[in-house]
């Protein structure tokens, strides 16, 4: 099944590398899951096409501390087609656990948080959480250490390092084993068991402060070979019926909630 995540290992190949310090990763899944959305929910893309609702990006959270929403579907208001977060329809919000799993716990705080600040605002909106999680048991961290190591070697890191990122070149591991950031055999499934933590509610309940779907993705993404998702698991995950399931949701909740 062509996801949204064949957008992000696109996104990946084309850069070269993971960069887990941007959000370009975000916005490919938020604009694959949005496309898919309308390709298979009627309700959904009439009110897209029709105007009713638009789409923004990396818009401001209610949450404040400079935090951003990754996707938010609203009904647009009258005055300046900004989006009326209390006519607030769909909220994604994509997180990554692919670097270093010791930072779950962050992650986890951060949609713990938000799905309570967002149910204040519109305790119908749709809100789903989608998280990478990671199953190489090293990652270079490319743009924390081995541009800057490239540099002090005297690399040109375009020319004589990108090229070889993601290609299969495991004389990288050698090259700049120093920028490889560990994780534990066990840190995937201890990542999943906290992630599955997070409350979710069925599409009638919008008293529940809770999301309606979180997605959980393993994939392999080191830097160094090719990224892909992992289909084949070890954690339980059927990663295409998980998708199916969470775009049906996502539509049954929106039939209930705005098409009656």
């Amino acid at each position: 099944m062509n996801t949204a995540y064949a957008d992000l290992i696109r996104r990946i190949e084309e850069r070269g590398f993971h960069n887990h310090r941007l959000e370009d990763h975000s916005e490919a899944i938020s604009r694959g899951i949005l496309h898919d959305l309308c390709a298979t929910c009627e309700p959904f893309a009439d009110d897209f096409a029709g105007g009713r609702v638009k789409e923004w990006l990396d818009f401001p959270s209610p949450a404040g501390r400079s935090r951003k929403l990754d996707l938010v579907v609203a009904e647009p208001d009258r005055d300046n087609g900004r989006p009326d977060l209390t006519h607030l329809r769909l909220c994604i919000e994509n997180k990554s656990v692919v670097t270093a799993h010791r930072n779950r716990t962050n992650r986890y705080d951060d949609l713990s948080d938000l799905v309570g600040v967002l149910h204040r605002n519109r305790p119908d909106a749709i809100l789903v959480a989608t998280v990478l999680v990671g199953l190489c048991e090293q990652v270079l961290n490319v743009p924390d250490r081995v541009k800057p190591f490239a540099e002090a070697m005297d690399m040109d890191f375009e020319s004589q390092v990108l090229p070889r990122l993601s290609s299969g070149d495991v004389s990288l591991w050698k090259e700049f084993g120093i920028a490889a950031s560990p994780n534990r055999p066990s840190d995937p499934a201890r990542t999943v068991e906290k992630f599955r933590e997070l409350p979710t509610r069925p599409p009638a309940r919008t008293d529940l402060v809770a999301y309606d779907y979180v997605l959980l993705v393993p994939v392999y993404i080191d830097n160094v070979n090719p990224p892909r998702i992992a289909r084949d698991n070890n954690l339980g995950i059927d990663v295409d019926g998980e998708y199916r399931a969470m775009l049906d949701q996502i539509c049954r909740a929106y039939r209930a909630r705005w098409h009656v």
